[in-house]
């Protein structure tokens, strides 16, 4: 039972790091399978699946038993929350996603809302209370690999997004997203749009190999550069292998390959500063060895810090798809936009208040943009918010089951993000 109220002078909180790996692995269980490509155990708890619903389940369980007070929107987040002596005072936010990517680690997403559950877990085995309320936010769908739009649940909160866009989207089965959140019964009735919170902070790993080169256990993140996501589809004509002359041929696989190679021609290029593309989707009709593709379908991710040369890269990318049809008469091609984020700085006071709790507990950090995209970003719209990095293992490996960071590091992150918390719920 909480007794004291803490003050700014008392605000340094040590959580229970063993409990915080417990939980960590126990969450890692929900949708585990034996990955051959690594010998490993991954997760694939993708959002609104059976093994999420299972994972939506303990979190809340583990909530409920912390005493806060549980709600679920209309999307699907679901929100725990601590009263503070002045309940009216608008809540400092805490949290990230528990939805994964088909082949990932028990780190990404996991971690953030974890690490605010120990806060609270801490706090009530220290009889404390803050005087600002503490909210504990896991947001649905931030992976996108379902769905196709990250940040979805975090973004029809802060209102980029609509709940019908998001009700609308569809899976590659044809699954609608409104249908299954409705299915796996987490259609919940509390309003999605979010009322500002007075601060939002969230722990996550890296994802990246700066901090392991450095030497540092945890980093303050500056914000997020632009993302652009797209799906470009390309119409062929099927023909046999052995008996279609190369002239008479529409081969939408060449055209493919055509894409992939100038995507990687633009980032080497220099000309478009930090660009960073990806195709990491490549799919072919029909299919088969001796038959030419009539239709490629392949995903273009572009990520960049600066949004005027973000947008370079995008036009440059456009005129070259523009062009592809005149070197195959015949090819046709449609894009569709998946999604689309410009530059998000976070906020310097929230950054300040990080770097000053992880000096005072003794942790050396730097400063870094983050290349991939979080939930924070969208909060950064409505409320002063910055993350916390925590340096992961084997060169930041993510989405992939080798993700690691350990009990070590995972500790000295959340006790980071507990004392910046603190004293920004104070």
């Amino acid at each position: 039972m909480t007794t004291e109220t803490i003050t700014t002078e008392e605000s340094t909180l040590t959580i229970n790091g063993e409990r915080l790996w417990q939980s960590l692995m126990e969450l890692a269980k929900i949708g585990a399978y034996d990955d051959a490509a690594t010998g490993l155990v991954g997760i694939n708890r993708q959002s609104l699946t059976d093994e999420d619903r299972e994972g939506r389940r303990l979190v809340m369980s583990w909530m409920e038993e912390a005493g806060l007070d549980v709600t679920v929107d209309q999307m699907g987040n679901i929100f725990g929350r601590r009263e503070g002596t002045e309940p009216s005072a608008a809540p400092v936010m805490a949290g990230s996603h528990i939805d994964t990517v088909a082949t990932a680690g028990a780190f990404d997403g996991c971690l953030g809302v974890l690490g605010a559950l120990e806060l609270v877990r801490s706090l009530n085995d220290a009889g404390l209370q803050t005087r600002r309320p503490l909210v504990i936010a896991a947001w649905t769908e931030e992976e996108g690999v379902r769905f196709g739009t990250d940040m979805l649940g975090s973004a029809v909160a802060a209102g980029r997004l609509s709940l019908d866009y998001a009700y609308d989207l569809v899976d590659e089965a044809g699954l609608r997203f409104g249908d299954e959140l409705e299915r796996i019964g987490f259609m919940g009735e509390r309003p999605v749009r979010l009322d500002a919170p007075h601060a939002y902070v969230e722990a996550h790993i890296e994802q990246g190999p700066v901090l392991q080169q450095k030497g540092l256990a945890v980093g303050v993140v500056t914000g997020v550069q632009a993302i652009s996501w797209q799906k470009v589809t390309l119409h062929g004509r099927a023909a046999h292998a052995g008996t279609t002359p190369t002239e008479l041929r529409v081969d939408a696989g060449l055209a493919a390959a055509q894409v992939i190679v100038q995507v990687r021609a633009m980032v080497d290029s220099g000309l478009y500063g930090q660009l960073r593309a990806t195709v990491g989707h490549v799919r072919t009709s029909p299919g088969l060895p001796s038959v030419v593709p009539d239709l490629a379908e392949i995903t273009v991710d572009l990520r960049n810090p600066d949004d005027a040369l973000m947008a370079k890269a995008e036009a440059d990318l456009e005129a070259f798809l523009l062009e592809l049809p005149h070197k195959q008469p015949g090819l046709r091609v449609e894009t569709k936009r998946m999604a689309k984020t410009t530059a998000v700085p976070f906020s310097e006071e929230i950054q300040s208040a990080i770097a000053t709790a992880a000096q005072d507990l003794g942790h050396e950090t730097m400063r870094l943009m983050s290349g991939a995209g979080h939930d924070a970003q969208e909060m950064a719209a409505i409320a002063p918010t910055a993350m916390i990095f925590v340096r992961g293992q084997y060169d930041g490996i993510s989405h992939n089951p080798r993700e690691y960071s350990t009990p070590e590091d995972c500790a000295a992150g959340i006790n980071v993000l507990a004392k910046a918390i603190l004293q920004l719920c104070v």
